[in-house]
């Protein structure tokens, strides 16, 4: 496992991938073997939201599945541009990594166009720098008409780790591709041989518009067989060998026994059910017990299987026997990203087709969940619930027949009690309280325990708002109350980072007047209007760093380097202007724009310095973490040898906290603000039945002392709490601090 790594997310050219998809592959293939399948790279996989699926395309509306025109199969990838749409290009892209055996790398595919557009092939090769190599097709290859077939090679290079292919289009008009091949040293890459895209998922079609199974009510009885058919279910996914071999369609067999398992009389005869669901999967070989050498840091909560009050004797024999012969490392739903080693869960079935009602998906989807988290979650631990008592309060309310809009706020609600600022239903947020396109064009903020108005968004000359305003009501509803309301579907590791995130969105409502009251020198009520805001306006709100350039001289002693909007070629350059300043003012107090880990935490040390630990997942002990590597930082020039102060505050979630981390391994580095939003690592997908996607942090980030940052945030130095007094002034206190704190006037 490589000791660099690019937390939260992984950039591909204008492509932000939270996660690398895979499909399930038996355990005698890579890991990069079970990113691809001969069906992906035809682009016959479900289409969520009209990209083909497992690959990720852009700019949105002009990449699509086409079932239409084909060259074989049952869809084609389409392109469809104009004058008015976004970029300069479209793109849809595909990442595996480089840790298969080969040397010549060849990539063939069938493209059409229509209009002035082209349609072309393109590889890349990534290590610990991006662009070691790229190539595509030559100006001179053009599609025409009709289909014709393309092809390209690429030398490995030696220190790539990842290859990223896919297809581009240019111009305007349409183009098509299809039935892209995949060779390494002229045999088919594993697992994309023709045939071999036929899984039992792909045979098994006997639910894919439904499972036709209804409950209205639930008896206690019925919630307990639930709850235990979804720990078996859940289990058996993970550990035994028929189903980790990817020889059953699990979802499928799962609703397929539901009506028994709900119809069920006695606890007895759950679990006489369960027996013969896990004989019916067939014997399970004896095996060698499993050494354990890495050192663990969490331990997988299998206490239950003991549990003969819960199981019975006979079904806790059987579980323990499939947790004994496991086979090692085989996991047809989960694989480990490379180099990083956070969970790629991103091809388990969406069933885009589904519709809620549906109880049998509602059971689906809280099982699913539940079940990632249990075993592939490393801040599981943290969990200040009985995990059980969550899955029973989810299944009691969330398995009924249910319209959509009120299940996908249950499982809002189900999925923020992680408690991780990763874990929300971001398929889901139209539907998130409060409800509405529009708000009020200005951004608040949590201080003192009310909503402050931080920065008006928009319209600032004739808004009758002013900073430091608390509002303490929104059309005669008290704003607590509404913060209230909302806050059991808002996903988050701590109150600091849950507080700033409904404050972004607490004034959401219908699109028109509002009236609005506040807090100034009275209580004042004002009329305003609610108004739909741009992405770009929203971002530039949630942001608490200083206005103006990313860098700056405070002072002639004093300089100052804003992240939100750093370009990681440009560090070199800011810190040469920084050399003759004493200090050196770092703001994360936002979302870097691009990953400087080690383009500026290299400038700032003065030796090899370790700056976090992570520990990564088991795929053969599911549920269990080990500690793993360390990074480093390497001294670089231009060196900075003063001192260094690093703001963060509530805003700082991810990317900004693993970099403060880094940041802070200088020897004359300090933190300074308020308690950060305490989710670090990154992000891995889950997709969820109805065409739903959340998330979770999928590696734990440690200090290399082995101090947590997840919940509790990155270590302050110098604590420095914001009042609304010092919004109503102007005032930036965290920055404030900072410069007495760099002067030696504390």
């Amino acid at each position: 496992m490589g000791a660099r790594r690019t937390p939260s997310c992984f950039v591909v050219g204008a492509l932000v991938l939270s996660a690398l998809p895979f499909v399930g592959a038996a355990h005698a293939q890579t890991c990069a073997a079970q990113l691809l399948s001969a069906a992906m790279l035809g682009f016959e996989n479900e289409a969520p939201q009209g990209v083909p699926g497992g690959w990720s395309g852009f700019p949105p509306g002009t990449v699509f599945a086409d079932a239409g025109e084909k060259h074989g199969g049952l869809r084609s990838l389409r392109f469809a541009r104009d004058a008015k749409s976004a970029g300069e290009f479209s793109s849809v892209a595909r990442v595996i990594p480089i840790d298969f055996v080969g040397k010549h790398i060849v990539l063939s595919g069938w493209l059409r166009t229509e209009g002035s557009g082209t349609p072309r092939l393109w590889m890349r090769q990534d290590g610990e720098k991006p662009n070691l190599a790229f190539v595509t097709l030559p100006e001179k290859w053009k599609a025409g008409s009709e289909w014709a077939r393309f092809s390209m090679t690429f030398e490995r290079h030696r220190d790539a780790k990842t290859l990223i292919f896919g297809v581009s289009f240019s111009g305007e008009g349409r183009g098509w591709a299809d039935d892209l091949e995949l060779l390494v040293d002229g045999k088919p890459f594993p697992g994309t041989e023709p045939g071999s895209g036929e899984s039992a998922v792909m045979r098994d079609h006997e639910f894919d518009l439904g499972s036709r199974f209804a409950l209205a009510t639930l008896s206690d009885a019925q919630v307990d067989a639930l709850v235990l058919t979804g720990k078996v279910w859940g289990f058996l996914k993970y550990h035994h060998p028929a189903v980790t071999a990817g020889q059953h369609h699990w979802d499928f067999d799962l609703l397929r026994r539901l009506p028994a398992l709900t119809t069920a009389r006695q606890s007895r005869d759950v679990q006489r059910l369960l027996i013969d669901w896990i004989d019916s999967l067939g014997p399970v070989p004896d095996r060698a017990p499993q050494s354990q050498t890495a050192e663990l840091q969490l331990r997988p909560d299998l206490r239950w299987l003991d549990d003969r009050k819960l199981l019975g004797k006979e079904l806790s024999a059987r579980l323990k026997a499939v947790y004994r012969n496991r086979v090692p490392g085989q996991q047809n739903f989960v694989c480990l990203a490379p180099n990083v080693g956070n969970p790629l869960l991103g091809d388990e079935p969406l069933y885009p087709q589904v519709t809620f009602p549906d109880s049998g998906f509602q059971i689906l989807t809280i099982y699913r969940f539940w079940n990632v988290i249990e075993y592939w979650f490393p801040y599981r631990a943290l969990i200040d619930e009985n995990r059980d008592e969550v899955l029973r309060d989810s299944l009691r309310k969330a398995s009924s027949s249910m319209d959509a809009v009120t299940f996908q706020r249950e499982m809002l609600a189900h999925v923020a009690r992680t408690r991780d600022g990763h874990a929300n239903l971001w398929s889901a947020f139209p539907v998130r309280e409060p409800v509405g396109a529009c708000q009020l064009p200005l951004s608040l903020r949590h201080l003192e325990g009310k909503f402050v108005i931080k920065a008006l968004i928009a319209n600032a000359s004739t808004s009758p708002f002013k900073p430091g305003d608390v509002v303490v009501s929104l059309d005669g509803v008290p704003l607590d109350d509404i913060a209230g309301k909302a806050r059991p579907f808002y996903g988050a590791s701590n109150e600091a980072g849950r507080t700033n995130q409904i404050a972004s969105g607490i004034t959401r409502g219908a699109c028109g007047p509002a009236r609005v009251q506040v807090l100034r020198d009275n209580l004042t009520a004002l009329d305003a209007e609610r108004v739909s805001l741009t992405p770009m306006q929203l971002a530039a709100g949630s942001r608490n760093d200083r206005t103006g350039e990313t860098f700056q001289m405070l002072s002639p002693e004093v300089a100052y380097l804003k992240l939100s909007s750093i370009k990681a070629e440009d560090v070199t350059a800011y810190i040469e202007k920084a050399r003759t300043a004493k200090a050196l003012i770092v703001d994360i107090r936002n979302y870097p724009s691009a990953y400087v880990v080690y383009a500026l935490g290299n400038l700032l040390v003065d030796s090899r310095t370790p700056f976090v630990t992570f520990t990564h997942a088991d795929l053969s002990n599911p549920g269990a973490f080990h500690w793993s590597t360390t990074s480093y930082l390497e001294p670089q020039e231009p060196h900075f040898a003063g001192r260094v102060a690093i703001l963060v505050d509530e805003s700082s979630i991810s990317q900004a906290e693993y970099t403060a981390m880094a940041l802070r391994a200088s020897p004359r580095a300090i933190v300074v603000g308020m308690q950060t939003a305490g989710a670090d690592g990154n992000i891995s997908v889950i997709p969820l039945p109805g065409n739903l996607r959340t998330g979770m942090s999928g590696i734990g980030v440690f200090y290399p002392d082995r101090t947590p940052t997840q919940q509790v945030g990155v270590k302050l130095d110098v604590t420095c709490p914001n009042t609304i007094a010092g919004l109503r002034d102007g005032r930036d206190e965290t920055l404030e601090c900072a410069l007495r704190e760099l002067a030696g006037t504390r």
